[in-house]
């Protein structure tokens, strides 16, 4: 049997408008992108998780920076983050719920990177960096800090945020969120 018409005759079978070749389709998609596609960036990135999603608003900014900074540039500033250093940071307007994040896992992550981490939690920690000896962290739309926050190992540390394509991680999270509790679901406030 000639290998190149048993490719031939399934890419047919894939060209078909039938359900059969829908699922296969998606079956088919589904494993390159789990077994090769996310495995090349997880090597290429150096990061366990090359692309995440923001699940919740702890970055959420839901005004202007400069709005936002009057409400919370007082938490910063006690813990000397000046204003002039927060407009360098890098998402200095935070992350929205939705948002899909590209993660780097090379190099040192600075104070105002956005960094991704495991902790206690079912889902790694996407927060800002705050503190560098201990490594501390902070979301920039909490109120404070949490506990798994003020302490974290290096070796937790999973990458940090080098860019961001906004709202299309919504297409993973509209399955997950009727099972959150009702003022964790939907947008951001």
């Amino acid at each position: 049997m000639n290998p190149y018409k048993t490719l031939e005759k399934f890419w047919d079978f894939l060209k078909k408008d039938t359900w059969e070749a829908w699922l296969v389709s998606l079956i088919l998609v589904f494993l390159i992108v789990k077994f090769i596609f996310f495995p090349a960036l997880s090597l290429l990135t150096s990061a366990p998780l090359p692309i995440v999603v923001v699940e919740s608003c702890s970055m959420y900014h839901n005004t202007g920076f400069g709005e936002w900074w009057d409400r919370n540039g007082a938490w910063y500033e006690s813990r000397g983050i000046k204003l002039e250093e927060f407009k360098e940071f890098p998402f200095k307007n935070g992350l929205n719920k939705g948002d899909i994040v590209f993660v780097w896992g090379r190099g040192e992550a600075n104070i105002g990177d956005i960094i991704i981490f495991e902790s206690n939690f079912k889902h790694p920690l996407i927060h800002r960096m705050i503190k560098k000896e201990p490594i501390g962290t902070k979301g920039d739309n909490n109120f404070g800090q949490l506990d798994e926050e003020k302490n974290i190992e290096q070796d937790k540390i999973l990458g940090k945020a080098v860019a961001r394509v906004p709202g299309l991680g919504w297409l993973k999270l509209i399955f997950f969120e009727g099972i959150k509790p009702a003022e964790q679901r939907g947008f951001c406030k």
